[in-house]
Protein backbone atom coordinates (compact mmCIF):
# COMPACT_ATOMS: atom_id res chain seq x y z
CA UNK A 1 0.00 0.00 0.00
CA UNK A 2 1.78 3.31 -1.13
CA UNK A 3 1.18 6.60 0.81
CA UNK A 4 1.84 9.58 -0.70
CA UNK A 5 4.05 12.48 0.64
CA UNK A 6 1.40 14.68 1.52
CA UNK A 7 -0.10 11.00 3.98
CA UNK A 8 0.33 9.95 6.99
CA UNK A 9 -0.87 6.78 8.42
CA UNK A 10 -2.39 7.56 11.70
CA UNK A 11 -2.51 4.65 14.52
CA UNK A 12 -5.89 4.28 15.83
CA UNK A 13 -5.37 2.48 19.34
CA UNK A 14 -8.02 0.40 18.92
CA UNK A 15 -7.53 -3.58 17.77
CA UNK A 16 -4.35 -2.49 15.58
CA UNK A 17 -6.57 -0.19 13.21
CA UNK A 18 -4.92 2.85 11.07
CA UNK A 19 -6.41 5.04 9.02
CA UNK A 20 -4.19 7.24 6.09
CA UNK A 21 -5.31 11.35 6.30
CA UNK A 22 -4.08 13.87 4.28
CA UNK A 23 -1.42 16.26 6.49
CA UNK A 24 -2.89 19.37 4.89
CA UNK A 25 -7.02 17.83 4.47
CA UNK A 26 -9.40 17.57 7.05
CA UNK A 27 -8.67 15.32 10.06
CA UNK A 28 -11.11 13.10 11.80
CA UNK A 29 -11.46 14.74 15.63
CA UNK A 30 -12.71 13.70 18.92
CA UNK A 31 -16.22 14.14 17.71
CA UNK A 32 -15.81 11.12 15.30
CA UNK A 33 -14.76 9.42 18.11
CA UNK A 34 -17.87 10.13 20.42
CA UNK A 35 -20.18 9.26 17.95
CA UNK A 36 -18.95 5.96 17.33
CA UNK A 37 -18.77 5.18 21.22
CA UNK A 38 -22.33 6.48 21.23
CA UNK A 39 -23.54 4.01 18.71
CA UNK A 40 -21.53 1.10 19.68
CA UNK A 41 -24.21 -1.00 21.95
CA UNK A 42 -27.11 -0.54 18.95
CA UNK A 43 -27.63 -3.52 17.55
CA UNK A 44 -26.94 -3.53 13.56
CA UNK A 45 -26.86 -6.46 11.26
CA UNK A 46 -25.90 -3.91 8.65
CA UNK A 47 -24.49 -0.03 9.29
CA UNK A 48 -24.33 2.66 7.10
CA UNK A 49 -22.65 6.11 7.98
CA UNK A 50 -23.06 9.02 6.14
CA UNK A 51 -20.88 11.82 4.78
CA UNK A 52 -18.05 9.62 5.92
CA UNK A 53 -14.81 11.85 4.40
CA UNK A 54 -11.97 9.21 4.91
CA UNK A 55 -13.53 6.52 7.10
CA UNK A 56 -13.04 6.99 10.68
CA UNK A 57 -16.31 5.70 11.82
CA UNK A 58 -16.54 2.69 9.81
CA UNK A 59 -13.43 1.61 11.47
CA UNK A 60 -13.98 2.38 14.73
CA UNK A 61 -17.40 0.57 14.33
CA UNK A 62 -15.62 -2.25 13.48
CA UNK A 63 -13.42 -2.89 15.95
CA UNK A 64 -16.47 -1.91 18.13
CA UNK A 65 -19.25 -3.57 16.86
CA UNK A 66 -20.15 -7.13 15.32
CA UNK A 67 -22.09 -5.45 12.56
CA UNK A 68 -21.59 -8.30 9.66
CA UNK A 69 -21.55 -5.01 7.36
CA UNK A 70 -20.44 -1.63 7.61
CA UNK A 71 -21.67 0.84 4.41
CA UNK A 72 -20.47 4.37 4.08
CA UNK A 73 -20.45 6.84 1.75
CA UNK A 74 -18.73 10.13 1.15
CA UNK A 75 -19.16 13.08 -2.29
CA UNK A 76 -15.50 13.84 -2.28
CA UNK A 77 -14.20 11.58 -4.87
CA UNK A 78 -10.48 12.25 -2.76
CA UNK A 79 -11.73 11.26 0.41
CA UNK A 80 -13.84 7.85 -0.86
CA UNK A 81 -10.93 7.00 -2.53
CA UNK A 82 -8.31 7.22 0.97
CA UNK A 83 -11.16 5.73 3.21
CA UNK A 84 -11.12 2.80 0.56
CA UNK A 85 -6.96 2.69 0.73
CA UNK A 86 -7.42 2.85 4.93
CA UNK A 87 -9.94 -0.27 4.45
CA UNK A 88 -7.69 -2.35 2.46
CA UNK A 89 -4.71 -1.56 4.71
CA UNK A 90 -6.67 -2.87 7.52
CA UNK A 91 -7.69 -6.09 5.92
CA UNK A 92 -11.72 -5.09 6.24
CA UNK A 93 -12.42 -5.47 2.56
CA UNK A 94 -15.15 -8.07 3.65
CA UNK A 95 -16.93 -5.73 6.16
CA UNK A 96 -16.71 -1.89 5.34
CA UNK A 97 -17.80 -1.06 1.78
CA UNK A 98 -17.01 2.40 0.76
CA UNK A 99 -18.71 4.39 -1.80
CA UNK A 100 -18.15 7.39 -3.52
CA UNK A 101 -21.69 9.26 -4.36
CA UNK A 102 -24.29 12.05 -3.16
CA UNK A 103 -26.27 10.77 -0.14
CA UNK A 104 -29.52 12.61 -1.30
CA UNK A 105 -29.37 9.43 -4.33
CA UNK A 106 -28.50 6.66 -1.93
CA UNK A 107 -32.10 5.02 -1.37
CA UNK A 108 -31.90 4.24 -5.02
CA UNK A 109 -28.34 3.15 -4.93
CA UNK A 110 -29.10 0.75 -1.69
CA UNK A 111 -32.63 0.29 -1.61
CA UNK A 112 -35.43 1.27 1.23
CA UNK A 113 -35.55 0.08 4.56
CA UNK A 114 -31.56 -1.72 4.51
CA UNK A 115 -30.09 -0.37 7.42
CA UNK A 116 -30.51 -1.22 10.56
CA UNK A 117 -28.08 1.75 11.97
CA UNK A 118 -27.34 4.89 10.25
CA UNK A 119 -24.51 7.05 11.75
CA UNK A 120 -23.21 10.69 10.98
CA UNK A 121 -20.92 12.89 11.76
CA UNK A 122 -22.35 16.08 9.34
CA UNK A 123 -21.10 19.39 8.06
CA UNK A 124 -22.19 21.80 11.03
CA UNK A 125 -21.91 24.78 9.57
CA UNK A 126 -25.25 26.49 7.59
CA UNK A 127 -24.29 27.15 3.77
CA UNK A 128 -23.25 30.92 3.61
CA UNK A 129 -23.37 31.13 7.75
CA UNK A 130 -19.25 32.04 7.68
CA UNK A 131 -16.49 33.41 5.25
CA UNK A 132 -15.77 30.17 2.72
CA UNK A 133 -12.32 30.22 1.92
CA UNK A 134 -9.10 27.71 2.28
CA UNK A 135 -8.93 24.26 0.97
CA UNK A 136 -11.93 22.90 -0.72
CA UNK A 137 -12.38 19.42 1.13
CA UNK A 138 -12.33 21.66 4.10
CA UNK A 139 -15.46 23.68 3.05
CA UNK A 140 -17.06 20.81 2.19
CA UNK A 141 -16.70 18.78 5.39
CA UNK A 142 -17.69 21.67 7.24
CA UNK A 143 -20.57 23.55 5.56
CA UNK A 144 -23.65 22.13 4.44
CA UNK A 145 -22.79 23.32 0.56
CA UNK A 146 -23.06 19.56 -0.97
CA UNK A 147 -26.26 18.69 1.20
CA UNK A 148 -28.02 19.88 4.67
CA UNK A 149 -29.46 18.40 7.94
CA UNK A 150 -33.12 18.06 5.95
CA UNK A 151 -31.05 16.02 3.65
CA UNK A 152 -29.65 13.77 5.79
CA UNK A 153 -32.70 13.23 8.30
CA UNK A 154 -34.96 12.16 5.41
CA UNK A 155 -32.74 10.03 3.64
CA UNK A 156 -32.04 8.02 6.58
CA UNK A 157 -36.00 7.84 7.23
CA UNK A 158 -36.21 5.89 4.10
CA UNK A 159 -32.92 3.52 4.55
CA UNK A 160 -33.86 2.43 8.11
CA UNK A 161 -35.27 -0.88 8.85
CA UNK A 162 -38.39 -0.68 11.16
CA UNK A 163 -36.87 0.15 14.33
CA UNK A 164 -33.73 1.21 12.76
CA UNK A 165 -31.35 3.63 14.27
CA UNK A 166 -29.67 7.16 13.27
CA UNK A 167 -27.15 8.53 15.60
CA UNK A 168 -25.52 12.03 15.50
CA UNK A 169 -23.43 14.25 16.25
CA UNK A 170 -23.62 18.02 16.40
CA UNK A 171 -23.51 21.62 17.78
CA UNK A 172 -26.13 22.78 20.26
CA UNK A 173 -27.35 25.39 18.08
CA UNK A 174 -28.89 23.12 15.86
CA UNK A 175 -30.58 20.60 18.76
CA UNK A 176 -34.30 22.19 18.10
CA UNK A 177 -33.35 21.81 13.74
CA UNK A 178 -32.55 18.15 14.59
CA UNK A 179 -35.36 17.01 17.09
CA UNK A 180 -37.46 18.74 14.52
CA UNK A 181 -36.30 17.07 11.62
CA UNK A 182 -36.34 13.60 13.56
CA UNK A 183 -40.09 13.95 14.35
CA UNK A 184 -40.80 15.59 10.78
CA UNK A 185 -39.73 12.29 9.09
CA UNK A 186 -40.80 9.73 11.93
CA UNK A 187 -37.39 9.35 13.75
CA UNK A 188 -38.42 9.58 16.88
CA UNK A 189 -35.70 11.04 19.58
CA UNK A 190 -34.72 8.73 21.98
CA UNK A 191 -31.30 9.80 23.55
CA UNK A 192 -29.58 13.16 24.08
CA UNK A 193 -26.06 13.60 25.68
CA UNK A 194 -24.17 16.81 25.85
CA UNK A 195 -20.69 16.98 25.67
CA UNK A 196 -18.88 19.61 27.44
CA UNK A 197 -15.04 20.61 27.17
CA UNK A 198 -15.26 21.35 31.29
CA UNK A 199 -17.62 21.06 33.83
CA UNK A 200 -17.79 24.26 33.90
CA UNK A 201 -18.30 25.74 30.65
CA UNK A 202 -21.63 24.84 28.30
CA UNK A 203 -21.79 21.74 26.18
CA UNK A 204 -19.65 21.96 22.59
CA UNK A 205 -21.50 19.17 21.39
CA UNK A 206 -24.66 16.81 21.41
CA UNK A 207 -25.07 13.50 20.59
CA UNK A 208 -28.33 12.11 19.41
CA UNK A 209 -30.10 9.09 19.22
CA UNK A 210 -33.34 8.54 17.13
CA UNK A 211 -35.44 5.85 16.17
CA UNK A 212 -37.49 4.86 12.97
CA UNK A 213 -41.31 4.65 14.48
CA UNK A 214 -40.17 4.79 17.71
CA UNK A 215 -42.43 5.95 20.39
CA UNK A 216 -42.16 9.04 22.37
CA UNK A 217 -40.03 9.00 24.82
CA UNK A 218 -36.69 11.09 24.96
CA UNK A 219 -33.70 10.36 27.77
CA UNK A 220 -31.50 13.04 28.21
CA UNK A 221 -28.24 11.11 29.74
CA UNK A 222 -25.27 12.68 32.56
CA UNK A 223 -23.45 15.31 30.78
CA UNK A 224 -19.79 13.64 29.17
CA UNK A 225 -16.62 16.22 30.39
CA UNK A 226 -14.00 15.75 27.91
CA UNK A 227 -11.37 17.36 30.49
CA UNK A 228 -10.75 17.77 34.31
CA UNK A 229 -10.16 21.03 36.63
CA UNK A 230 -6.28 20.31 35.88
CA UNK A 231 -7.18 20.40 31.93
CA UNK A 232 -6.77 16.81 31.64
CA UNK A 233 -8.62 13.96 29.98
CA UNK A 234 -11.70 12.97 32.08
CA UNK A 235 -11.62 9.01 33.15
CA UNK A 236 -14.42 8.65 30.60
CA UNK A 237 -12.60 10.03 27.53
CA UNK A 238 -9.60 8.06 28.60
CA UNK A 239 -12.25 4.68 28.81
CA UNK A 240 -13.73 5.86 25.08
CA UNK A 241 -10.13 6.47 23.80
CA UNK A 242 -9.22 3.18 25.22
CA UNK A 243 -5.94 4.50 26.67
CA UNK A 244 -4.63 3.62 30.06
CA UNK A 245 -4.89 5.17 33.55
CA UNK A 246 -1.75 4.88 33.73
Amino acid sequence: MIISENEQLDDLQIKGLKIIQKKDGFKFGTDAVLLSDFAKDLPSDCTLDLCTGTGIVPLLLSAKTSARAIHAIEIQPEAAETAKRSVEINGLEDRIFIRCGDLRECVGEYGKRRFDLITCNPPYMRAGAALLNGNNSKIIARHEVMCNLEDIVRVSSQLLSLSGHLVMVHRPSRLCDLMYLMRKYEIEPKRIRFVHKDASKPPVLFLADGLYKGKSDVKVLPPLILYDEKGEESAELKKIYQRSEN
